[in-house]
């Protein structure tokens, strides 16, 4: 294969890799969307991000809440460019707009021609529709997240550090969705007494409590890893259709049985959970007698599974610490 057949090889490659994500966004979008409109919204829960924050500010100021998003979200979307990078602006735009006509589309299905809103699960389940609305939005975002995409707002935040720091996009969207929930005690609006906007409070914490715990679910179950021990004596065949099936890099282990009295190699693979299955039809259909070992893993960090994110001195402090 020359070059240039290569490089549209590569090209093609990343095409239908960046149609998938939108593909994918979208779905993520229509979860979120629709847990929204359908569950949330006719119960009038609170929830956090951009558009509580919003919300709180036209409740005290009475400042229109559309200029609030638009002005909230111009910024996040200026620090996404520079942090995050062009491409992740361009999903985000994508994925805002989107919610935008998803929530519009949900909010019509559930609007009767008088303006009210039809309670799905009928009157009396706001906890049961908090339940699976949460559910829900936990799943869309980790979609959304798993496709290098963000609905805007406070997300950015979350990518923002999830991409610096080992911390974990459900915990960074945990911190700020308390604060934004917890002013509704600070405001009449919500309650005329402490126990009406704590109760309000309440409620906004257990959806913050429940779609981020989902989120963190879905999205560590994507990036579980397991590691192979495979015992076999067609190891080198093995070892071959497990590197070119798989595109995965194989490490042969030098062993020796302490039964047979013989030498031979253990190959060791480390691969995505999801892979699973694949690997052992390939295993089977080489040698069905080999001996496998599967073990579940921590962490797995370098090209192909995730990234270090810590920091490490530099080449100059080192060697200035070593001449002292």
């Amino acid at each position: 294969m020359n070059l240039e057949s290569l490089k549209e090889k590569i090209a093609k490659k990343k095409l239908r890799q960046e149609i998938s994500d939108y593909l994918w966004i979208t779905v993520g979008l229509t979860f979120y969307g629709a847990a929204w409109a359908l569950f949330l919204l006719p119960y009038k829960i609170v929830s956090g991000g951009v558009t509580g924050i919003s919300a709180i500010i036209l409740y005290a100021t009475g400042f229109p809440m559309e200029y609030t998003y638009f002005i909230v979200n111009t910024i996040l979307l200026l620090i996404a460019l520079k942090i995050l990078g062009f491409k992740f602006m361009l999903k985000t735009i994508y994925a805002t707009i989107g919610l935008s006509l998803m929530l519009k589309y949900f909010q019509q299905l559930v609007t009767n021609d008088d303006g009210t809103i039809t309670q799905i699960l009928g009157q009396g389940q706001d906890f049961m529709s908090l339940i699976i609305g949460c559910t829900l939005m936990g799943t869309g975002l980790a979609i959304v997240f798993l496709h290098n995409g963000s609905t805007g707002g406070t997300d950015i935040i979350a990518a923002c550090v999830n991409k610096y720091k080992p911390v974990s996009l459900g915990r960074v969207l945990i911190a700020i969705d308390i604060c934004i929930i917890g002013s509704c005690l600070l405001n009449s609006r919500f309650g005329a007494t402490l126990a009406e906007r704590a109760h309000t409070v309440v409620f906004g914490l257990c959806t913050m409590v429940v779609m981020n715990v989902v989120l963190d679910y879905v999205m560590n179950a994507r990036r579980e890893s397991v590691q192979f021990l495979i015992f076999s004596k067609k190891h080198e065949e093995l070892a071959h259709i497990l590197a070119t099936e798989m595109y995965h890099g194989v490490t042969l282990l030098d062993a020796h049985g302490w039964y047979s009295k013989q030498a031979t190699q253990v190959i060791c693979l480390v691969a995505r959970k999801r892979e699973s299955t694949s690997i052992f039809r390939l295993i089977k259909m080489v040698d069905p007698d080999a001996f496998v070992s599967q073990s579940a893993v921590i962490g797995v960090y370098g090209k192909g599974f995730d990234e270090m994110k810590v920091k490490a001195k530099k080449e100059a402090e080192l060697a200035k610490k070593g001449e002292m």
